[in-house]
């Protein structure tokens, strides 16, 4: 991957079961079936894979009821042990390419909104010893506050799992600097500081989060941002800008602009950060 992006979706928990609902509707009019119950899921990498797109344009485009039918069919393949025909691999690259297109209007019907802290993929610096965030964490949960407290909500943190000592000692970063940090202290009364850590597989608001991402890492770009960008995705990233926040906010006698998807080029300098 180009870059390394932290961030997700934010949703009220009054539309969750709405949108989840939304999203497996959708799955099952492109797909004629749920991903899970193939032992795959809703990840960017998967249905955006180059692959896909490749399929895709092996012919016009299907109309629904035929794509559905096909990928369905290809689906299907591997369990009846035989290698899915080109009509099938083109349905299900253009069903992959369509349920994308698909969620990125669900997300916005809902009211969700994407936050994404881009950094160049740099190693820790030697001698760098701090026991809090990296400093796009610290911007993410800035940023996330910022929203929150426009909108005078508090909200979670949920998050995929990954491997459990990862897990923890990420947790413990974010409680030191919600408990130990004067911003912290601050933005802990809008984020509640403690994670939730759940099976991506099990949970699709973060399954969504992994495209949006995935989406952001190969197609949004700033300024001096020179990491390769996939030009097929990136009608997918144009897409996802409307349902970027954008603010003015006023703090310590300071107005400054604030925007949830931003790039910050050293992750480990003391101060600075930019979005380029």
């Amino acid at each position: 991957m180009p870059y390394e992006v932290r961030g997700g979706i934010a949703l009220r928990a009054s539309r969750l079961w709405s949108f989840i609902q939304s999203v497996r509707s959708l799955e099952q009019a492109v797909f004629g079936a749920h991903l899970n119950e193939y032992g795959s899921e809703i990840k960017g990498s998967k249905l955006l894979q180059r692959e896909r797109f490749e399929w895709a344009k092996q012919s016009r485009p299907m109309d629904s009821q035929a794509r559905r039918k096909h990928a369905l069919n290809f689906l299907n393949a591997s369990a009846q042990g035989r290698i899915p025909r080109r009509d099938e691999f083109t349905a299900y690259g253009q069903a992959c390419l369509a349920f994308v297109d698909g969620l990125i209007d669900l997300l916005s019907e809902h009211g969700a909104r994407l936050f994404a802290a881009m950094i160049p993929p740099v190693a820790r610096p030697p001698g760098i010893t701090s026991d809090l965030p990296r400093k796009d964490i610290v911007f993410l949960m800035e940023r996330y506050y910022y929203f929150l407290d426009a909108q005078d909500e508090t909200g979670l943190l949920v998050m995929d799992r990954t491997e459990k000592p990862s897990d923890r000692e990420f947790a413990g970063r974010m409680e030191r600097y919600f408990t130990d940090t004067r911003r912290g202290i601050q933005r802990a009364q809008r984020v509640v500081p403690a994670p939730f850590f759940v099976e991506s597989d099990m949970a699709y608001g973060v399954q969504v989060a992994d495209v949006c991402i995935y989406v952001v890492n190969w197609g949004r770009r700033f300024g001096a941002m020179d990491g390769p960008v996939r030009e097929e995705i990136r009608d997918y990233a144009n897409l996802l800008e409307r349902i970027e926040w954008h603010a003015t906010i006023s703090r310590d006698d300071e107005t400054f602009r604030t925007h949830s998807v931003f790039f910050v080029p050293d992750p480990y300098e003391a101060r600075g950060g930019r979005r380029a």
